[in-house]
């Protein structure tokens, strides 16, 4: 039970990367809240963590501000206070190319991405600045690195701006005892996969990561002590190439 004692807010928690996340955390004793649009897939996900303490669900849009701000104080009175925020919530579009993307997309795929990010940095950091600790951990991507066409331009950018983001709280608020990453996937068997130009086959599935080889990662940064800080780490699929 290496997180026995702690609590974790994880946001994007009922699918994916973030799900993995909430279950490996609940088995290593971590009180766990879960934020996400949709109620039904966050509950079915506390359901199937299940435990003696399962994950707590409350409704989240992270690009809405104000929305934002009430469900964090709705998991600091759940929780006693947040311990971990993990930033997973994100999303991208089909139509990934300059040429084809419309403003309005663009607008979308920041304010979930980036702006969410702060968002949640944001209402969480006043906490954990007071009790002179903290951990948060961004679920970028690769595409957070390169400028990969496969990601396509809205999304490059704003995992792009969450990677300056995080790089640069870490270093500014160190002092307070806070420490962030920035977590680089690559190619990830999530839901985020039936947004893409062409449709993704069910072999490309399977050789490329899935979502607990992220959480595993992530598990063993937040069981790290407070004296150790990963600034960023990149988790790709072995024959993805990283030029």
């Amino acid at each position: 039970m290496k997180l026995a004692g702690k609590t974790a807010v994880i946001t994007g928690g009922g699918t994916g990367i973030g799900l993995s996340i909430a279950r490996f955390f609940a088995q290593e004793g971590c009180r766990v809240a879960l934020g996400g649009r949709r109620l039904d897939k966050l509950q079915e996900a506390a359901t199937a963590i299940g435990g003696e303490h399962p994950p707590l669900c409350h409704e989240l849009d992270v690009a809405d501000r104000d929305g934002v701000n009430a469900f964090f104080d709705w998991a600091q009175t759940q929780l006693g206070g947040v311990d971990i925020l993990v930033n997973s919530a994100g999303m991208n579009i089909a139509t990934r190319s300059m040429a084809t993307m419309e403003p309005e997309q663009w607008d979308q795929v920041l304010a979930v991405n980036a702006t969410g990010a702060y968002n949640c940095m944001h209402a969480v950091l006043p906490q954990m600045r007071a009790r002179r600790g903290g951990l948060i951990i961004n679920i970028s991507s690769i595409s957070g690195l390169r400028a990969y066409e496969l990601g396509g331009i809205a999304y490059c950018a704003s995992k792009f701006a969450m990677a300056a983001l995080g790089t640069g709280v870490n270093n500014e608020d160190s002092a307070a005892g806070i420490r962030v990453t920035n977590v680089y996937p690559g190619e990830v068997d999530t839901p985020i996969l039936e947004n893409r130009p062409t449709p993704v086959t069910a072999e490309h599935r399977a050789r490329i990561l899935q979502p607990e080889d992220v959480a595993s990662v992530v598990l063993t940064i937040a069981c790290l002590p407070p004296r150790a800080n990963v600034p960023e780490v990149v988790v790709k699929p072995s024959a993805q190439p990283f030029v």
